[in-house]
């Protein structure tokens, strides 16, 4: 059985849902960004207490079809921005990208994704950029230069002006406040 689960993003969130699953007795077989693959699930155990356990635990189980869709295009955005998975060749833009790893045309997948979060698939994925940039900027370990083409920005200048844009600071200014706040990475978006 394959359980598909939201607000799952990095491998602490892995474990904990490995570990709460498990402990309803459920045999668990791959865990991965969003979604577990399970042996049978024990006569005991209900979907309902499944979806209370991860409830308790803030993750949230995906029935709907369409929810399950969006999941995905927000795991594989956040896997190619946040944990160096990148799976998608630096050739391929995010579009084929994506109608390749969900099987269904990127227009479709524009207007789900658009009426589901209110936000379009690309400034997703620059919010997601943009809280990465923040975290990099943070720990002082990078230049703006290396943060750029880590990124796949085309410049400094670029990634300096979209910054701004979305943060309403330049980088060296937000380094300089010393303005610690960040974004949640499952909060990245409109408000809801």
């Amino acid at each position: 059985m394959i359980l598909y689960i939201k607000h799952m993003v990095c491998g602490r969130c892995k474990r904990v849902v490995r570990d709460i699953l498990e402990e309803l007795g459920i045999e668990v077989l791959r865990v991965e960004l969003g979604e577990v693959e399970t042996g049978e699930l024990p006569t005991t155990v209900s979907m309902e207490q499944i979806r209370q356990v991860l409830a308790d635990n803030d993750f949230e189980l995906l029935e709907d079809r369409k929810a399950v869709v969006v999941e995905q295009i927000k795991t594989l955005i956040v896997n190619e921005v946040h944990h160096d998975r990148r799976e998608r060749p630096e050739h391929q833009n995010l579009s084929d990208f994506l109608t390749q790893k969900i099987g269904y045309d990127y227009s479709y997948l524009s207007h789900l994704f658009s009426a589901i979060e209110g936000i379009t698939i690309e400034k997703y994925v620059i919010a997601q950029k943009i809280e990465k940039v923040k975290e990099y900027l943070l720990y002082g370990e990078l230049t703006l230069s290396e943060i750029a083409w880590r990124l796949g920005y085309s410049s400094t200048q670029h990634l300096s002006n979209q910054f701004k844009q979305v943060v309403g600071l330049t980088p060296g200014d937000f380094k300089r406040t010393g303005l610690a706040y960040r974004t949640e990475i499952d909060k990245v978006g409109p408000p809801k």
